[in-house]
């Protein structure tokens, strides 16, 4: 029989595009687009009740038990047992290693890296392994004068491979599983579906590794450019200079008061900078700006600048600026840290931690900072270009949540990283030998980290996502809208006349490529929710195995291979390499397609459709 839409069924197909399109936007915070979206959908389902095919009302309180769900509950804490693991430095023999042989044998260097990433993702979520590596391979990659955006893509690219393989390696895995379960379809175990993913996985690595870096090409990294850097000097003045006689204001007036004067010095005085002190032969004002900024301001002025380690020789062509004790370094927002949502000013960035901000680059563009950029609230994902001495750069690395990435090679570590490793180790193998199931081992483990303080509750904070979480509830919320309204049986049918007359086999390929398509466009999550029971209805009306349609939506919404917002790792590659968006597009459409038809050959063979 064809389903038929009744009014709350369209409603709730509208409430979805609405949320679709909420989520693929930065505009608004995304858990603030998940509750509103919730609100709408229980406000709709309270005034306007819904009879069941029972004939009794739908009660739409039953769209908050996403908050207690078995999966969030198991996601929440596997987000906590990799928090442990990233600030514990457990990762820091393997990373030390990858950059001890990257100098002589980068492709073998490249191909371990890819591989060991693939394995950890597959059990620990992949953006604290991300963050790992990161600083490290910018750091190899600038040692030995190769530029990182040759092997940024193809590493973060491994990782999601990696993360399809097990029901743990991404929270969409664990929400499929668990709906598929719900549904009472099957039940996968932990590594179900790790074959397919290492015999296609394989295939894809090995483009990523010879392949993938020939496409990419070298993009030159913020901290890599010179002309940005920022030097001190004394712009003397002299009876023939026309800053002779004239007063602060008057100096500041004809610069536009884009000149930074931190001091006067008269003799052995330094004098308070109030705006009516009239300058006098032999003073010295002690002026910081870029290199071309000073040379113009010594020229306007004719007043010639003095290093202020050199007090004998006036800067030229044979006796530059330098800067010895200062170097560069990007530094990436990430999410929780303290300057995500935050401005410069309201954090006093620069004072607190005795940095020069450079410029701001936000997805690609970047913004020379002034005091209006200095009021702009950071987003995650945004890069900064800071300058200050090395103790500096890393006091900020060791204590805060933000990414430092200079060409410096350290990775932090305590003792407690056999620990946590040993404690990782058990849920995995508790839960792969079903002894427990994956909830209750997950959140054991952080019990565990708790009482031997691999954690303690302030990590446990940062490492909880409120955006993840409010996307997994509202997201379980819509997909059991679909399916009392029966609006998942109208878009199943919807898709099969589509494909009319077509073999089961492309029906399936084409269900991996839409998944994947939604999956680059909006959240993974929400196309994964909304795309399971659809794919079961799918499977049920062509009379196939449902396991297959399941597992397609799975490995479809994996591949968030083509843009930078596919998935939140993604977005920090792109801005830690100084990408453009057309490289994510040419290193991941060739992966999406190796990956989809390999997984659609596989598929097809293994439950013969």
């Amino acid at each position: 029989m064809t389903p038929v839409l009744n009014p709350h069924s369209i409603a709730v197909l509208l409430l979805i595009v609405v949320a679709l399109v909420l989520f693929a936007q930065e505009r608004v915070r995304l858990e603030t687009s998940s509750l509103l979206v919730l609100i709408a959908l229980v406000l709709g389902f309270q005034l306007y009740p819904y009879a069941t095919e029972s004939g009794k009302p739908f009660n739409p309180a039953e769209f908050f038990m996403g908050f207690g769900h078995e999966a969030l509950l198991t996601i929440c804490a596997l987000m906590m047992l990799g928090r442990g693991i990233e600030i514990s430095g457990a990762l820091k023999p393997l990373t030390s290693l990858m950059a001890k042989y990257w100098g002589q044998y980068p492709t073998l260097s490249l191909a371990m890296t890819l591989v060991i990433g693939a394995l950890l993702s597959g059990f620990l979520n992949n953006t604290p392994i991300v963050v790992m590596l990161l600083p490290v391979l910018i750091g190899v990659a600038l040692s030995n004068n190769k530029s990182p955006s040759k092997i940024l893509i193809p590493v973060g690219l491994a990782t999601l491979i990696g993360g399809t393989a097990t029901t743990i390696g991404t929270s969409t895995n664990l929400l499929i599983v668990a709906i598929a379960e719900d549904l009472n379809i099957h039940r996968f175990t932990m590594f179900d579906f790790a074959m397919p993913v290492v015999l296609v996985g394989g295939i894809g690595l090995l483009y990523l590794v010879f392949i993938a870096p020939m496409l990419l090409p070298q993009r030159a990294l913020p901290l890599q450019n010179k002309e940005n850097r920022v030097f001190r000097a004394s712009l003397m003045v002299t009876e023939d200079s026309s800053l002779h006689g004239k007063t602060l204001a008057d100096v500041l007036r004809r610069t536009d008061y884009k000149m930074e004067i931190s001091r006067v010095v008269r003799g052995d005085n330094q004098l308070i900078k109030l705006p009516t002190i009239t300058l006098k032969s032999g003073d010295g004002l002690i002026i910081s700006g870029t290199a071309e900024q000073l040379i113009d301001y010594s020229q306007q002025f004719k007043a010639d600048l003095y290093s202020l380690n050199d007090r004998n020789l006036p800067i030229s062509k044979d006796n530059p600026f330098t800067e010895d004790d200062q170097v560069l370094a990007e530094i990436l927002v990430t999410e929780g840290s303290f300057l995500a949502n935050k401005t410069l000013k309201e954090t006093r960035f620069a004072k607190v931690h005795e940095l020069v901000v450079l410029a701001l680059h936000r997805l690609n563009k970047p913004q020379q900072i002034d005091s209006s950029i200095s009021d702009v609230a950071l987003h995650r994902g945004d890069i900064l270009l800071v300058q200050g001495k090395p103790e500096n750069l890393q006091r900020l690395k060791d204590n805060t949540r933000l990414l430092v990435l200079n060409n410096t090679i350290h990775v932090t570590s305590s003792k407690k990283a056999p620990i946590a490793i040993f404690t990782m180790l058990a849920v995995i193998a508790i839960a792969a030998l079903q002894l427990l199931p994956i909830s209750v081992s997950a959140l054991t483990g952080v019990g565990i980290m708790l009482l031997t303080r691999c954690l303690n509750w302030r990590e446990i904070s940062h490492a909880l996502n409120p955006s993840i979480i409010m996307i997994i509830v509202v997201s379980l919320a819509l997909g059991k809208a679909m399916q009392i309204t029966s609006a998942d049986q109208f878009l199943s049918h919807q898709f099969i006349v589509m494909m009319q007359g077509l073999p089961p086999v492309v029906i399936l390929a084409a269900l991996i490529f839409l998944m994947s398509l939604l999956t680059n466009v909006v959240s993974n999550t929400a196309a994964a929710v909304i795309g399971t029971p659809v794919a079961i209805n799918i499977a049920q009306e062509l009379g196939s195995s449902p396991e297959a349609f399941i597992l397609a939506v799975l490995f479809g919404v994996n591949m968030s291979y083509a843009t930078p917002i596919g998935y939140q790792t993604n977005l920090m590659i792109f801005s830690a390499g100084g990408y453009k968006f057309s490289d994510f597009l040419r290193a991941g459409i060739p992966l999406t397609i190796i990956m989809g038809l390999g997984f659609t050959l596989y598929l097809a063979a293994y439950y013969q459709i």
